[in-house]
């Protein structure tokens, strides 16, 4: 970290996005899993918008392009990925710990499908051994019975592993389109579309708004996630983003888990299983393999400039 304030930073963001994880688990007592995620949605983007407005000289998609952007966004970043998430976390098998340390495999799988997608990525013989060892890390944490693959949780933890993938691809298919779009357009025009397409899906699978209780517990829930992880959370991942480059950045997504397990633990009580623990580790030493030349790199350019 360049300085004191980016290293505050850096916590608080991973403080907001690991304890999202603790506030989707206690919304969903609530609230049918989809509906919570449109809603959350519904809210973000409204603020969103607002502060495009108010920072960006024209908030709003002009070309097919700028459009591209933002249909990837919403359909991949925000509906898909909030559709696996939240439907998996309803499963009591999957606690707050166990879907943020799933998540974490984003980055990796992230390099995966460049070397798809981005003809000027490879993934090397070393990287290729990083992934096999963040997806014991997944196996380790999934548990997969042969003999009962519906059972134990796997499906639900499998719904969180597709989550990250979807937030993977949708992260490289951004990188293919010849456009260039504000930040901050381009996330509230994905979290506006990203919601409708949820409540669409929410319909699909027959959910009702009649099913939610509203409780104070509820609407903390909603509003921690819709301003706090979502509105607040993202402002500070692109005000971070400009400054540390996406290897710095990346870490949020191991240092999150701690404060999801935390977060867990103290508002929910769900135990932090020694399964957990091990496969963060393997995930983390996927993403240190995966990753290392860009490691490496980013740690001389960090010595030049002291």
């Amino acid at each position: 970290m360049s300085s004191s304030r980016d290293l505050l930073l850096f916590i608080v963001l991973a403080a907001l996005w690991g304890s999202a994880f603790m506030a989707i688990n206690a919304g969903l007592e609530y609230f049918p899993p989809v509906l919570f995620a449109a809603f959350r949605y519904d809210v973000a983007a409204v603020v969103m918008l607002g502060y495009a407005a108010l920072v960006v000289e024209d908030p709003i998609p002009r070309t097919r392009g700028e459009w591209t952007l933002v249909a990837i966004g919403g359909l991949l970043l925000i509906a898909a990925y909030h559709v696996f998430l939240f439907v998996g976390e309803s499963d009591p098998h999957v606690t707050s710990a166990v879907a943020a340390v799933l998540v974490s495999l984003s980055p990796v799988l992230t390099t995966v499908f460049a070397r798809g997608f981005l003809p000027s990525e490879r993934l090397t013989a070393i990287g290729t051994v990083g992934l096999i060892v963040g997806l014991v890390g997944v196996a380790v944490l999934t548990r997969p019975d042969p003999g009962n693959l519906l059972g134990d949780g796997t499906v639900p933890k499998l719904l969180v592993f597709l989550a990250a993938a979807a937030f993977a691809l949708g992260t490289v298919l951004t990188r293919t389109v010849d456009a260039e779009l504000e930040i901050e357009t381009m996330e509230a025009w994905s979290m506006a579309i990203g919601a409708a397409v949820m409540h669409l899906v929410s319909v699909g699978l027959d959910e009702s708004i009649g099913e939610v209780v509203w409780s104070l517990e509820a609407v903390l829930a909603l509003g921690y996630l819709s301003i706090g992880a979502s509105a607040i959370g993202f402002l500070v991942f692109f005000d971070l983003l400009e400054r540390l480059g996406p290897i710095e950045i990346n870490l949020v997504s191991y240092v999150a888990p701690v404060f999801a397990a935390l977060s867990g633990w103290v508002f929910l009580s769900e135990a932090i299983t020694p399964a957990t623990i091990v496969g963060f580790l393997f995930i983390f030493a996927g993403f240190l393999l995966v990753k290392r030349d860009a490691i490496r790199a980013e740690v001389a350019r960090q010595r030049s400039t002291r």
